[in-house]
């Protein structure tokens, strides 16, 4: 509205006394605030034809006071102005603002959702390790049914292994563990020697064992040197003892200083004196083979079946 300004306008215009005090100017300004009403109606301010007489009234009313209530009405007007905007503006802050109660709802309900899906993956869980137990108890079931379903299968019986048949030396020869040895009367070089075994099916006797060697001392007779020829020759290469089925020589039952090669001996033999101090397992020398000696054959038995 233009009242406001139209009586600052007037109260500029002229001093305030002259203004209380005359009475046509205080008509005169009551006839313009009623003009400016008319004003305002006419330009479509919106105001409400039933309002002019009160607004009317009381700026008149105002107005027409003491100098003091008019200033008092200026400022409470601006006060009431001012108050409404400041409620207007808390009004619409507040409606904008987000409120509390929501984020702590919200938040409530993302928890409880937190606490359903560990729920939900904790019951998974124990699911899928109670389907894994039963799929291992049904596997076993199945292996058992189908063992007893199984066709029952009746096993040969394994024939016994024959029970070997003693073995049997022929007429002068003589038993150890699977070989039969012959002690020569007659004499050779140490290659007919060999060849005389090898036509009844054996050779020179070859001797591994400390019991083998003491099975055939046993068996020489005692004289003054009874030496007798075995399966044993460095002939091919000098110091390499090699027995007759090619094997190499380890160890031996040599006489202490023996085999000492003394005029190209090459082959070996046992002796057996009557000297009583002399024993099995230090009895071999090495001699020319070219020498006439009694012999000692070996022949491998194996097993016999019945």
């Amino acid at each position: 509205m233009h009242v406001v300004p139209l009586v600052q306008e007037n109260l500029r215009n002229e001093p305030l006394a002259q203004q209380m005090s005359s009475p046509s100017s205080a008509q005169a300004t009551e006839g313009m605030y009623y003009k400016l009403i008319d004003d305002d109606h006419s330009h479509g301010t919106g105001v409400a034809h039933g309002a002019h007489p009160v607004c009317a009234v009381r700026v008149t009313q105002s107005l027409r006071g003491p100098g003091p209530y008019r200033l008092a009405t200026i400022c409470l007007a601006a006060l009431c102005a001012v108050l409404l905007i400041s409620i207007i503006a808390i009004t619409a802050h507040y409606k904008n603002k987000p409120q509390g109660g929501g984020n702590l709802a919200s938040d409530s309900q993302h928890q409880g959702q937190d606490v359903n899906v560990s729920l939900l993956t904790a019951t998974i869980h124990k699911l899928q390790e109670e389907k894994q137990q039963l799929q291992k108890e049904k596997d076993e079931l199945q292996v058992k049914l189908a063992a007893t379903k199984a066709p029952c299968v009746i096993k040969p019986t394994t024939k016994a292994p024959p029970i070997p048949s003693p073995i049997v030396c022929s007429s002068d020869w003589r038993l150890f563990n699977n070989s039969c040895y012959f002690i020569s009367t007659i004499r050779h070089d140490w290659e007919d020697s060999q060849s005389f075994c090898q036509t009844h099916g054996g050779h020179l006797a070859i001797i591994h064992t400390a019991e083998e060697q003491t099975f055939l001392w046993d068996l020489l007779p005692r004289g003054h040197w009874n030496s007798y020829w075995f399966g044993i020759t460095d002939e091919h290469t000098e110091d390499q003892w090699k027995w007759v089925d090619g094997t190499p020589l380890v160890g031996g039952f040599w006489e202490v200083g023996e085999p000492n090669n003394h005029i190209n001996e090459d082959c070996g033999y046992i002796v057996k004196t009557t000297v009583l101090e002399r024993v099995a397992i230090r009895s071999w020398y090495d001699a020319p083979c070219s020498m006439t000696l009694p012999f000692i054959c070996e022949k491998e038995m194996g097993t016999n079946p019945q």
